[in-house]
């Protein structure tokens, strides 16, 4: 039995990207979780199947997770089955955010409603059933979780982020020139300082 460090992609994202973060968890094993559901309640299911058969392997079991990537695995109900998560731009509320994305599209909640999905020109589907099983699934998190959070992240306002850091006591740490996708080499020394100075 050993440790594992398991990565979650976020959307576009892909398992492969785990290889970034090997040489920051030295003596571990870190793989990608390979995950192809789109909605919470399916990609929820996959998530926490998979964790459990990891959990028969493995002593300890550390969580990155990325963007929506954050949001799938906090909706699986696997804190019980981590020690410890590193959320990049995690979407802390998906309630609100789909409701952002509805104002920028011009899209009322009757709309949706009626029509069940709504293609939007900025690429996002909005859907009904989508919005109705977020708003009856609060996000529920219990485990020791660090947050890297970007100042100019477009998804998700400081505010957001900061009410969901103190009400689950995890602690955040804000890269003022950060966005949303983690990506220019400044950006990605600043996370890699960021995971070595929080482990221990």
């Amino acid at each position: 039995m050993s440790d594992l460090v398991l990565y979650v992609h976020g959307k576009g994202g892909s398992a492969a990207e785990s290889a970034h973060y090997r040489p920051l968890f030295p003596g571990r094993d870190v793989i990608g979780l390979v995950y192809s559901c789109t909605t919470p309640w399916e990609a929820g299911r996959e998530i926490r199947g998979k964790l459990n058969e990891l959990k028969k392997r493995y002593d300890s079991i550390t969580l990155v997770a990325n963007s929506i990537g954050a949001y799938f695995s906090m909706n699986a109900g696997i804190d019980e089955l981590i020690d410890k998560a590193y959320f990049i731009s995690p979407i802390v509320d998906m309630e609100r955010l789909i409701c952002n994305m509805m104002g920028w599209a011009n899209v009322t909640e009757e709309q949706l409603k009626a029509e069940g999905v709504i293609r939007t020109d900025f690429g996002e589907d909005l859907s009904w059933a989508y919005l109705c099983y977020v708003r009856q699934h609060p996000v529920k998190w219990d485990a020791s979780t660090e947050i890297l959070y970007g100042g100019r992240d477009d998804l998700t306002d400081y505010e957001t982020i900061a009410a969901f850091a103190k009400e689950h006591n995890a602690k955040l740490t804000v890269m003022e020139k950060g966005e949303h996708w983690f990506h220019t080499d400044e950006q990605m020394r600043f996370l890699d300082e960021w995971i070595k100075g929080t482990q221990g």
